[in-house]
């Protein structure tokens, strides 16, 4: 049993000890049920967070007005169980939070508030007992998503539900109950009152918990695809010259790079994968020769910007998938790279995630892995103390000999590191040799008589 889970059923012990109900609830009891360690564990219970936070004294009450507060495992922040009280809402005026909210003394009025039957199991560890009011062991068995009561109601309470209906459904391979699905179709445009960090959120969880082409494809049928990522569904029926892409459109494209997405996989990877070609819709054209996406990587930079900043990506996941858009489509130059053009390709920071990104592009559409394979082996064939290098000289060298300091010391050190790089320049002598060479200091004025 892990640590966690053990603290978690400790908790529910203490709290019927003291004269509560407690139970286990929501995807923990889920995940267990299907055999799957589960990520974290939620106890629901009859307490008020008051009461809660005096059985137990070291807790965070992130929540209290909504009844939750988290109890740490061992005054660690970082390994909590989130303890709840039972409530019903009423009313959600701003499709998320609750307008008002009412302690209950009723497990199963509790459960009735909740997103989905599979999650609205409760579980009794102390007798390993489940108990169910909403159908959702069936719904379990069968494989189906289907909203807890009323569907259009579920979604207006919590707009993101229709965005977890799906990330669920492609996770578990499981099928959307057809009301289910036909109130997400209805209310899908109401996705846009969901906050862009939870949106964001949501998707990363898609695109990363393995199962992301069934899940962008529920997106597209079910229609939220086009209100949360409109650059993504532009890219259905834009047809790529079949010599290259002999997969199908961009649409088609992309969604087989997502499906061979390694496991585990970082975000930024992931969603470099799924913007690698956004900008090919508004490039496309059919040019005497052949389909063309002309400067598709710049346009789609710009896209993939606009996209991050939208969903509000901290600036170093921006930077990053940013890199992995810009640079896809240069592995095709690296048999004709000079040695420093080469060497400052490969140590971008977390070159791993572009090398990947390059592989999984070529094995969606031509499955040629020839420049893949060559720019590995380039790779091996240099040591890595060659790809970084300690530097020759630096600015105070520059200064010490004379050069004033200015906007020209970076094209200076560039081109000084350019020269050690190819192996022209391998000491401190020959690197200011080749800087009074090249870089002549200029002459000051004539002194005035």
């Amino acid at each position: 049993m892990s640590e966690i889970k053990e603290f978690a059923e400790q908790i529910v012990r203490t709290l019927r000890a003291h004269g509560h109900q407690a139970y286990l609830v929501g995807g923990c009891v889920r995940d267990l049920l299907l055999g799957i360690e589960p990520a974290d564990y939620d106890i629901t219970t009859d307490a008020t967070p008051d009461e809660v936070m005096r059985i137990f004294p070291e807790t965070y009450a992130v929540g209290a007005q909504f009844g939750v507060v988290l109890v740490p495992l061992r005054d660690d922040a970082n390994h909590t169980v989130e303890v709840a009280t039972f409530r019903s809402d009423i009313g959600y005026s701003d499709g998320r939070h609750p307008d008002q909210v009412r302690f209950s003394k009723s497990a199963q009025e509790d459960v009735e508030r909740r997103d989905f039957t599979i999650n609205g199991l409760l579980l009794d560890p102390v007798n390993n007992e489940v108990l169910d009011f909403v159908g959702g062991r069936k719904d379990l068995d069968d494989g189906i998503i289907r909203a807890i009561g009323d569907p259009e109601r579920r979604f207006a309470e919590d707009k993101l539900r229709m965005l977890r209906a799906v990330r669920f459904a492609a996770r578990f391979g499981y099928t959307i109950e057809p009301a289910t699905l036909a109130a997400i179709r209805k209310l899908a445009a109401d996705a846009h009152q969901v906050s862009r960090e939870r949106v964001r959120d949501e998707l990363s969880k898609m695109l990363t918990e393995g199962h992301a082409r069934q899940a962008f494809l529920l997106l597209d049928e079910t229609g939220l695809l086009r209100e949360v990522l409109p650059e993504i569904s532009a890219m259905k029926g834009v047809q790529q010259p079949p010599e290259f892409h002999p997969e199908g459109d961009v649409f088609v494209h992309t969604l087989l790079l997502l499906q061979e997405l390694p496991q585990p996989c970082p975000a930024t990877l992931a969603w470099g994968a799924l913007l690698h070609d956004v900008g090919k819709p508004p490039t496309f054209r059919v040019a005497p020769d052949r389909i063309r996406f002309d400067n598709h990587v710049d346009v789609g930079v710009k896209m993939a910007e606009e996209i991050c900043r939208r969903l509000r990506f901290s600036n170093d996941d921006t930077e990053q998938i940013l890199a992995l858009v810009a640079n896809h489509m240069r592995f095709s130059q690296v048999p004709q790279m000079k040695d420093s053009t080469f060497k400052r390709f490969v140590r971008m920071p977390r070159f791993e995630q572009h090398i990947e990104l390059h592989r999984l592009d070529c094995q969606a559409s031509h499955g040629d892995l020839t420049s893949y394979n060559f720019t590995r082996e380039r790779i091996a064939a240099i040591p890595p103390e060659a790809i970084r290098p300690r530097p020759l000289i630096s600015g105070d060298d520059l200064i010490a000999a004379g050069y004033p300091p200015g906007p020209r010391f970076k094209e200076i050190l560039s081109q000084v590191e350019d020269a050690q790089l190819e192996g022209r320049l391998q000491s401190k002598d020959s690197a200011m040799e080749y800087v009074r060479r090249e870089f002549p200091v200029a002459a000051g004025p004539s002194p005035q008589n």
